[in-house]
């Protein structure tokens, strides 16, 4: 069908439709389409605005975790904006009503709170310390500014508090402890026989007319996977990289020689005063001066940063801004940083509005490769510069030549590129090219593969594109008799044998229930049997099918006994006796067992305290979305 639509749009009647779309977009804007529509806001909580900023910023973290978390196995339908987006819009409520919760109460998070946090958190060091470049990198690539990635911190830090503080009030009373005690610490005495699968394998010969049977019956079981041969054309890098010239790679050493890789860096921390809301120009002036008299009087430079420095990020670490080549910083602040010589202070900058003091604490000189060093380095790094726009040009030409062709010979041929040929391919393929969840979904759908046309072009990754077409496909079927026979066999013996260990465990269950016993019985039939005592349903000596069954059945009365069997996965019979049940006591738990209960009932509270505040909260609120 798109083929064909695709075909259509070369009419003038179409020109013209998508003439007055394109007017109709001019006059009343694209972003009439978008989240929110063209307003500010896309709802609000208790009249604070939900932003439409925050919301798709949301969705794309949560795009990066999920591409970053399957990789090649990615299902694109997963990075659905629409279903991101609605759970990023609950996502936001439910912080936002904490937030306004915790903010009623009057709690709060102070400034010195955050930047210590900021200054450890180990995704912003380098060499075990705090680095500015590293933070401002971190944060850009995540979609965040310093100042919304505070924000976002000091609702985090607020919504912890708040929850710590219902999970804290929280308690298990005693005859609580004692039920959970009484369950968790039961013990049972159990004795148990295997019968085992083997002892009932036959190596009878089976008729043809039960094998002819058993596939006429069970013909669902012996289903082909649909499967699909595919055309496709590949291109990477490797396919357009041209040799690199003399000339160009020594151009390219040149500007490398000029890198900041091999310039002067220079190390500095800083003491910065801000003024605070409110505070006059005076009592700024005075702790400037308090702390330039400490510094003369011979004070650490560290120490001093640590103790009164405003910014919260580098004071924790004694004031480090990391190294800087030059343009790091302000050009003011690099300005002074250029003429300062090796352990030096500056006198007091001011740059928007800060105050700074700057120390120089160490520099290192950059030293330069030779160009046969480098040679390797900056050849790959211009064939690949030059490569990936050769590479987007030929996508661009492959996409508007596969639009309408009727297969891939022919922009093969007009590109020089060449068509493979895949092996069948199933939809839950797992190995090689087509393992990868975007072609298995092009080659798929119900455009390429029951349409019969060209799939799009498909990025797979950094310069890597795929463009597919169906050549053959082969529809779910059942299998010919003698490709199956074989399996057919394998199933009509094993079925055999775990049916006649099922008679044997009932058989023995008739005796054992009759007054014999498991060890008299096992021993009279050649069966091993064990007996475990006060088993706890951690236990590991128990096969874990008796030890899920055991603690399954209803406690005991005095000299009562029960008996029952469970098959294995493997096919054995395990047959048992659950002999005695000893109720759990919370006093006679050792310390570590009565904290592991503790925790787990104060979590289950917690838990319940937590869901239901969240919920009186919501309930309460007026949440309006647009």
């Amino acid at each position: 069908m798109l083929q064909d639509i695709r075909k259509s749009t070369q009419g003038t009647a179409a020109k013209i439709i998508i003439g007055l779309i394109v007017i109709s977009f001019s006059l009343f804007g694209i972003q009439s389409i978008l989240v929110g529509g063209g307003g500010s806001t896309v709802g609000e909580i208790n009249g604070e605005e939900i932003d439409p900023v925050e919301v798709q910023q949301l969705v794309n973290m949560q795009k990066q975790r999920i591409s970053a978390m399957l990789g090649a196995n990615l299902d694109p339908a997963m990075l659905d904006d629409q279903r991101l987006s609605s759970q990023a819009l609950q996502g936001i409520i439910k912080r936002t009503l904490l937030t306004q919760a915790a903010t009623a109460m009057e709690l709060a998070v102070s400034e010195q709170q955050i930047g210590s946090m900021v200054g450890n958190m180990a995704q912003f060091q380098q060499d075990g310390k705090f680095s500015p470049e590293l933070y401002s990198r971190v944060l850009a690539n995540a979609g965040f500014t310093p100042a919304s990635f505070k924000k976002d911190l000091r609702q985090n830090l607020l919504v912890t508090q708040l929850l710590s503080g219902f999970a804290g009030s929280e308690f298990a009373t005693p005859a609580e402890l004692a039920l959970n005690a009484k369950v968790s610490g039961e013990m049972r005495d159990v004795r148990y026989l295997t019968i085992p699968l083997e002892n009932f394998v036959s190596n009878a010969d089976i008729a043809d007319s039960e094998i002819t049977q058993y596939y006429n019956d069970n013909q669902a079981l012996f289903f082909s996977q649909e499967s699909i041969e595919l055309d496709y054309i590949e291109l990477s890098l490797d396919d357009v990289a041209e040799p690199v010239s003399e000339t160009d790679l020594q151009q390219e050493y040149e500007l490398e020689k000029n890198s900041y890789q091999y310039q002067t860096e220079r190390r500095v921390s800083h003491i910065m005063f801000e003024p605070s809301s409110g505070e006059s120009d005076d009592s700024v002036q005075a702790r400037l001066d308090s702390v330039l008299a400490e510094l003369a009087a011979g004070s650490d430079f560290a120490e001093v940063a640590r103790n009164y420095s405003d910014d919260a990020g580098s004071a924790s670490n004694g004031g480090d801004l990391g190294f800087t080549t030059g343009d790091t910083f302000p050009a003011e602040m690099e300005e002074v940083i250029g003429l300062l010589e090796l352990g030096a202070v500056s006198d007091p900058v001011t740059i928007d509005g800060a105050t700074h003091i700057i120390k120089l604490m160490s520099q290192r000189e950059g030293e330069m490769a030779s160009l046969d060093e480098l040679r390797p380095e900056l050849e790959r790094r211009i064939q690949d510069r030059v490569a990936r726009i050769a590479l987007l040009r030929v996508v661009e030409s492959l996409k508007d030549l596969v639009f309408n062709a009727d297969d891939l010979s022919a922009p093969a041929a007009e590109l020089e590129l060449t068509v493979e040929h895949s092996e069948a391919v199933t939809r839950s393929h797992s190995q090689g090219l087509f393992s990868n969840a975007s072609l298995l979904t092009a080659a798929f759908s119900e455009d390429v593969l029951e349409g019969g046309h060209n799939s799009d072009v498909i990025e797979l990754g950094a310069n890597n594109f795929v463009v597919l077409r169906v050549r053959k496909h082969h529809p779910s079927a059942v299998k010919p008799l003698k490709t199956v026979r074989n399996d057919i066999i394998t199933r009509i013996t094993d079925e055999s044998s775990r049916a006649a260990v099922g008679v044997a465990a009932q058989a023995a269950l008739h005796t054992l229930r009759a007054g014999g016993g498991v060890e008299a019985y096992a021993n009279a039939n050649g069966y091993q049997w064990q007996v475990e005592l006060a088993a706890d349903r951690s236990n590991l000596v128990i096969p874990s099918v008796i030890l899920s069954r055991v603690f399954e059945l209803p406690s005991l009365a005095p000299d009562q006994t029960l008996f029952d069997y469970v098959l294995s996965p493997e096919g054995d019979a395990q047959v048992f006796e659950l002999a005695r049940v000893t109720p759990g006591e919370f006093q006679v738990l050792n310390e570590d067992e009565k904290g592991k209960l503790l925790l787990e009932a104060r979590g289950e509270h917690e838990n319940l305290v937590d869901i239901e505040y969240q919920r009186s909260l919501r309930n309460q609120a007026d949440i309006t979305i647009l």
